[in-house]
């Protein structure tokens, strides 16, 4: 085998040219094949690598542009939620207060119509009262008149039932009572009649 790598480059030699260079139609068709090839991988295949990349390229500075963009209107939408939420603590610390002063207000309303109420039942209690004391005092007179007139009448021996003469004498009698004109008097067992401040 080695001997016939050597009578190879022995013809070589022998023909005068360097054993690494191609023939002269190999060089040139192979120069044709490389510019033919170079051509298309510039006009085919550079275009979209270059198009592959201006859209990654695009792509990745969308995406970051698209990630500040998020990022901004994250930003902006956390500054209204904390905007919104404070207006919500204001708005309820305020109905709070409303409230507050609404109640007091209430409770000075109902204590004043309880006392203006409580003020009316002891008027209308009073108005009550003397109305019943004015109408018992009224029947007490009718009573103690007639009693009186009726024992009067009895003592004396005469009837007193001229109506007219009754009123006058139980009138005149109640108003010196109310005086103090009249004084009690006790009886003695023998019938006579003594002054209540003095022994028998």
């Amino acid at each position: 085998m080695a001997t016939a790598a050597a009578a190879v480059v022995s013809e070589d030699k022998v023909a005068g040219r360097a054993p690494i260079l191609p023939h002269l139609g190999e060089l040139i068709f192979g120069i044709i094949v490389f510019l033919l090839l170079l051509w298309v991988v510039a006009k085919k295949v550079v275009p979209k690598l270059e198009q592959a990349y201006a859209e990654r390229t695009a792509a990745i500075e969308g995406g970051m542009a698209q990630a500040e963009e998020a990022q901004k209107e994250a930003e902006a939408a956390k500054a209204q939620y904390e905007a919104q939420l404070a207006d919500a603590r204001a708005e309820a610390a305020k109905i709070r207060e409303d409230a507050r002063s609404q109640g007091a207000t209430i409770i000075e309303e109902m204590r004043t119509q309880a006392g203006t109420e409580a003020t009316r039942i002891t008027e209308s209690a009073h108005k009550s009262i003397e109305a019943e004391r004015q109408q018992a005092a009224v029947s007490l007179r009718g009573d103690v008149g007639r009693l009186s007139t009726d024992l009067a009448g009895r003592i004396v021996g005469e009837s007193l039932e001229d109506e007219t003469r009754q009123r006058g004498i139980v009138e005149r009698f109640l108003a010196e009572l109310e005086a103090g004109d009249v004084t009690p008097e006790k009886i003695t067992p023998a019938g006579g009649a003594t002054p209540a401040g003095t022994e028998s």
